[in-house]
């Protein structure tokens, strides 16, 4: 029996995050340039999109590209733009037919501007779209979200808009980049590695984390399902005890 027949489908996480890690070892290990493992890297991104699109899951998150990836070599930063432009392009039509709605975090202003206005083009025409919420964390900080957003409440009380008193975790919540979004109940990474990597550090704080050893371009939806099966079989007790959740 295979992964996805055993889900329940009664019982998916609502929100997955991904770590999309590995794809310069993997085109190392192929003898490749890492631009190399980018590429195939876009081929996991489809299976995944359109298996949890097929499952029924209502958010994905793809951390694409960090703020700390700026310090990578000029080649591949710009490669890496590119990619970003072709493969929006000619995944436009198939988010489209899939009914997937497209949408983007981070400090998306540092991006180079054609690849601003093509996200932006992509985010306008699947706007209407109502079924998986695709985000890509690009130019991606978990900490300079969290600052973003104490900024953004703090000018609320100059003005005399908020009472500090006023601010509690929801509105907090509400003034990071993924207002509005359930916080993910899945965190995946592949590659072997156990970081989270400034990653949604507040919003997965109740997150069951999963850990493959396989390189992003080698992860297909078999592998997302195998990690929906696992989330199912744990106890989430927030805190209680197994008492009280059973």
């Amino acid at each position: 029996m295979s992964y996805k027949d055993q889900i329940d489908l009664q019982k998916l996480p609502r929100h997955i995050a991904v770590i999309m890690d590995g794809n310069g070892r993997w085109a190392k290990g192929k003898g490749k340039l890492r631009v190399f493992g980018h590429h195939n890297g876009v081929l996991s991104v489809r299976d995944i999109v359109e298996g949890a699109g097929e499952l029924g899951i209502e958010y994905l998150t793809l951390y694409t590209f960090s703020a700390e990836n700026w310090s990578r070599p000029k080649f591949e930063v710009t490669a890496i733009m590119e990619l970003l432009i072709s493969t929006l392009n000619k995944e436009i039509a198939k988010l489209m037919k899939n009914n997937v709605r497209l949408n983007a975090i981070g400090d998306l202003n540092m991006l180079p501007g054609k690849c601003h206005q093509e996200l932006k083009n992509a985010i306008s025409k699947t706007s209407a779209n109502t079924g998986l919420v695709l985000t890509l964390a690009l130019s991606y900080s978990s900490r300079g979200e969290i600052v973003h957003a104490a900024k953004a409440l703090a000018a609320k009380v100059q003005s005399g808009e908020l009472n500090p008193a006023d601010i509690d975790e929801q509105l907090f919540e509400d003034n990071l980049y993924t207002g509005g979004m359930p916080n993910p109940e899945l965190l995946i990474r592949t590659s072997g590695e156990y970081r989270i990597s400034n990653y949604l550090l507040w919003q997965i704080a109740y997150a069951e984390l999963y850990f493959t050893a396989k390189l992003w371009p080698d992860f297909r939806r078999e592998d997302l399902y195998e990690a929906i099966l696992d989330f199912q079989k744990r106890e989430r007790r927030f805190g209680m005890t197994s008492e009280q959740v059973n």
